[in-house]
């Protein structure tokens, strides 16, 4: 880097300045570079003694400024001219990058490439994009990338570029297909939930309701006496079964429509066809009685939990028959009608007598086989008597 340094130039000015501040040392009109100030003198002096020389004024301040330091402007001296800094000497600078170098510099810095379009022909443009897409073509946010780069890079997208990214936007049969499939699915899981709900939910609610309705209707008419014992048409309730151990308390109707009987919350009498039992006030007989065990208010749903000795009484408008449990035959096929019989041979009876039976389907929640209780009569005991001792207490 080059020093700072007076310039020499004549003028007498500067000629003019020395002489009237030195007395005389220097003529006017003579210039600094022709008559270097080297005799005695206050000025003269001040070189010697300071440091400066004539040789100093090549270099100023390289030597005049060394150890001595700054020179002391006396009164009257004016300071020497200084020219401009030089920007090319001042300092280093680095130079301006080329045009597509920020860009990529950018790019690299961030780990990252460019997505705006390569200079150069056709064939320059297609290879670029398979090294960024791959042979196939990119996805679509592959193509996003490219065009918000292009956008950002201000070059405009060639043909097959923009062919190219709009297939990409453009979603495949494929995944139109995995579309619908994946709704379809959506749709039939929602819907058998809400068939799920109303199984195992709303038919319990709208069942007991109806149930309690009828028993409620029931216990009206005997107390008014509109009822009479005697045949009793198919869907109308005649008794209410009670089954203290599991809290039960249900009407009785006559048959085992799914529709007027036993999906109205209601217990249903075996009385129809070759499936016709005994009433409870008959001196031998089953009488036997078919419910759901899921759904549908679901009153035989833990039968299962009777054990012998258990009470089920039977209240009619005139008498309560009082019932204590005898066995239980977990699975059976539903096509076994014998636990019908007026002695059915799986219950252990042998000889005619009053019995119950109680038929219901097994495993839970389905309807494959069917599960029996069976009860043997130890009461019967007219109303007018009040509760038997398997209700009060």
């Amino acid at each position: 880097m080059t020093a700072l340094r007076p310039e020499r130039e004549s003028g007498a000015a500067y000629g003019e300045s020395v002489s009237d501040s030195y007395g005389g040392v220097g003529d006017q009109g003579t210039s600094y570079g022709q008559q270097p100030y080297e005799g005695s003198g206050a000025l003269g002096d001040w070189y010697e003694g300071e440091g400066y020389s004539p040789q100093g004024a090549e270099g100023y301040g390289a030597e005049g400024y060394g150890a001595g330091g700054p020179p002391v402007v006396r009164e009257g001296y004016r300071e020497p001219y200084v020219p401009p800094a030089d920007d090319e000497t001042v300092a280093l600078r680095i130079a301006d990058p080329p045009a597509g170098a920020s860009i990529s510099a950018s790019a690299a810095s961030s780990g990252g490439t460019t997505t705006g379009t390569p200079t150069g022909g056709r064939a320059a443009r297609r290879k670029a994009a398979k090294r960024r897409h791959g042979r196939g073509g990119g996805g679509r946010q592959a193509a996003e990338a490219a065009e918000a780069g292009s956008a950002a890079s201000g070059v405009p997208l060639s043909r097959v570029e923009a062919r190219r990214q709009a297939r990409a936007r453009k979603p495949s049969p494929a995944v139109l297909a995995s579309r619908a499939i994946g709704e379809a699915f959506i749709t039939t899981g929602v819907l058998m939930l809400l068939f799920v709900s109303y199984q195992l939910w709303w038919t319990n609610v709208r069942a007991h309701a109806q149930a309690d309705k009828e028993a409620s209707s029931l216990q009206e008419d005997w107390a008014s006496g509109k009822r009479a014992p005697g045949s009793f048409e198919p869907g109308q309730g005649f008794a209410l079964l009670h089954i203290p151990k599991l809290d039960v308390v249900v009407p009785i109707a006559e048959g085992i429509s799914n529709k007027k009987v036993l999906d109205r919350g209601m217990v249903g009498h075996y009385g129809e066809g070759k499936l016709k039992t005994a009433m409870p006030d008959a001196k031998t007989g089953n009488f036997g009685l078919a419910g759901h065990r899921n759904t549908h208010g679901e009153p035989f749903r833990y039968i299962n939990r009777l054990t012998q000795g258990d009470a089920i009484v039977v209240e009619t408008q005139d008498k309560y028959f009082v019932y204590k449990m005898a066995s239980i035959l977990p699975v059976t096929s539903p096509s076994n009608v014998s636990v019908l019989d007026p002695v059915p041979r799986d219950a252990g009876f042998t000889k005619p007598g009053r019995y119950i039976t109680l038929t219901t389907c097994t495993p839970e929640f389905t309807s494959k086989y069917r599960m029996i209780v069976w009860g043997k009569m130890v009461e019967e005991r007219p109303r007018s008597k009040g509760k038997p001792d398997a209700l009060v207490s």
